[in-house]
Formats: structure tokens, C-alpha cells, sequence
């Protein structure tokens, strides 16, 4: 595969009494690159203020100057597209919003080179490649692999520079459906704990002190209760690595089917984890007010559901 774009040469006048950082300047001037891909650019040697070579994103401009990009020419990789059916919910020319269902990894890594969502998108829209680094096109955010449900990829740079920043800001609204063993000690709730690598199975996630891990915060609520499970409704605010499944056996609610944090031996029929990425509420490049969209529970995860009722 390979992109379009070829080398090209940028420039650039700072003329203001007011200092700036470099990264936030050519954010300004180029958006159609996402601060990632510039702030690599000034770390790479490409970018040259008054005919010096600047390598710090965070070097001020405090005076007249003359800022020249190299934009290099974007190499080829060895992603391919796959001819893999996909269930879009929304499309537009800034992104795509799909349903992906349980079993698909992401995007490709060791062990899963192909078959993946990335892999498929690329198929569906060729024009992806390159949004966003080279093994990861347009993606802002992941699901675990066992994980169905609603995710958003940008199909520019613009978009996924407008959609990094709601999720790093943390304004985006994302609601899983998740079938836990056993019911929390509340019928509502708010975690907020670290999660960092198991010291002990470098594989696994961990609730960790500070120092080791990262904020993840969560809320959840009982939306029904069983005689031995408890379908829970989780928003999370932060996207940890296996964030929910982390934390629910954190507070000894597991989340059925999970072989990793919960049982070895699922107490439910179920080849997968019952947890479901069921609405995400965000606001689209060019758009001012945040939109809902949802994905029905798979049949597979219904049918549990239906023999509990029964």
C-alpha cells in the first residue's frame, strides 16, 4: 500500500509581540497534520527556524521569524486491505462509526498481522491509510478484542486531530452494557482508581498504587439484577487498557465470561466476555452539539440476557 501525499517544502512568518510554542504555531498553520505528526516532524529535524534546526516542539517564538517545514513523503507499508464485512453505523467524509462484533482484533500486532478492523476499513475506504500513523489509520480509541460494540475512526487528519482532542479532554460519553457475576455492593457507583501493568503477568492489567499506573475513572449503575448476575450500565471517562474488566473485578464483580480478571470457568454459556461499548456521544468535525449514536446487543449476548428473564 502506499500514500498519496509526496515531499513537500512549507513556510511559514511568526510576526508577534506575544511568545509562542513552535508545536502550537504549525498546529495554527498546518491542520491538516494532527499535533502528533508535527511535534515528530520538529523531533525529526524537519522544521527550521531562521536558518536553524529546531528538535524541541516546545521551543518559543518570541520574535519575527521564518519557519520552514519538510514534510517528508509519507512511506509505504505493508498494511492490506481485506475484503471483510463491516457493520458501519454512521459515515460521512470525516469519519466512520462502526459495530464491531466480538472476536475482531483492532488494528494489526504481533500475532494478528491481518483480519483485523483496520484491515477491513481499509478495504471499505482506501483513502484512511496514513491517518494517523502507519499501523493505526484513524483510530482515536480501542476495544479489547472479546469486546463488541460502537468505535469511531477519523477518515483525515483534521478529524482525528478534532476527535483526539475530545478524548483527551474527556468530553466524549461512552456507555457499555456489562453482565457482571454476583451484583455490586451498590446500586449506583464511582470508581476511580490506577490501573497499571500486574507486576506478577506483565500480560494482565492491574489496579496499581499512583506511582505505577494511570487514573481511570468509571460510573456504573444496576439497570437489572438476577438471581446470581446483575446487568450493569458502565460510562467510563478514561480509556485504560481493559479498564472495565480491571475494575469490576477490582470490586468483585467480574464480568462474565472473562477468563483473564474473572472466572476460568464462565458461569454462563459464553465464548466471550459479556461487555458491550453500546453508545458513544460525541461531537463531529464541523459539528456543535454532540450526537448519540448506539448498537444494539449482539444476538449471542440477547439470548443470555433472555434466559435469565425466562
Amino acid at each position: 500500500m502506499r500514500h498519496l501525499s509526496k515531499n513537500k517544502e512549507l513556510e511559514f512568518l511568526f510576526n508577534s509581540d506575544k511568545k509562542q510554542r513552535l508545536d502550537h504555531f504549525l498546529v495554527e498553520k498546518m491542520p491538516e497534520f494532527t499535533r502528533s505528526f508535527i511535534q515528530n516532524l520538529i523531533k525529526n529535524e524537519s522544521v527550521v527556524v531562521s536558518g536553524e534546526i529546531i528538535k524541541k516542539s516546545g521551543y518559543k517564538l518570541d520574535s519575527k521569524a521564518k519557519i520552514q517545514v519538510n514534510v517528508p513523503e509519507i512511506v509505504t507499508t505493508d498494511l492490506l486491505p481485506e475484503n471483510i464485512p463491516l457493520d458501519v453505523i454512521f459515515e460521512n467524509k470525516d469519519v466512520i462509526l462502526i459495530n464491531k462484533e466480538a472476536g475482531m482484533v483492532v488494528h494489526p500486532s504481533a500475532g494478528h498481522e491481518s483480519g483485523t478492523l483496520v484491515n477491513a476499513v481499509l478495504a471499505h475506504a482506501a483513502d484512511i491509510e496514513g491517518i494517523g500513523g502507519e499501523k493505526r489509520p484513524g483510530l482515536v480509541h480501542r476495544l479489547d478484542k472479546d469486546t463488541s460494540g460502537l468505535i469511531i475512526l477519523a477518515k483525515s487528519d483534521n478529524a482525528l486531530q478534532v476527535l483526539q482532542k475530545q478524548f483527551k479532554e474527556r468530553t466524549v460519553i461512552k456507555r457499555y452494557l456489562a453482565l457482571v457475576e454476583g451484583s455490586p455492593t451498590t446500586p449506583n457507583g464511582k470508581i476511580e482508581t490506577f490501573i497499571g501493568r500486574d507486576p506478577r503477568v506483565r500480560q494482565r492489567m492491574a489496579v496499581v498504587p499512583e506511582s505505577r499506573g494511570k487514573i481511570a475513572i468509571s460510573e456504573y449503575k444496576v439497570l437489572e439484577k438476577f438471581e446470581s448476575h446483575s446487568l450493569l450500565e458502565v460510562t467510563i471517562f478514561t480509556g485504560r487498557t481493559h479498564q472495565i474488566r480491571v475494575q469490576m473485578a477490582f470490586i468483585g464483580s467480574s464480568i462474565v465470561g472473562d477468563r483473564v480478571y474473572g472466572r476460568k470457568r464462565p458461569s454462563l454459556p459464553l465464548k466471550r466476555q459479556f461487555l458491550h461499548a453500546a453508545e458513544l456521544e460525541i461531537t463531529l468535525p464541523g459539528k456543535d452539539k454532540q450526537q448519540a449514536f448506539t448498537a444494539e446487543l449482539p444476538s449471542n449476548l440477547q439470548i443470555i440476557l433472555d434466559e435469565l428473564r425466562s
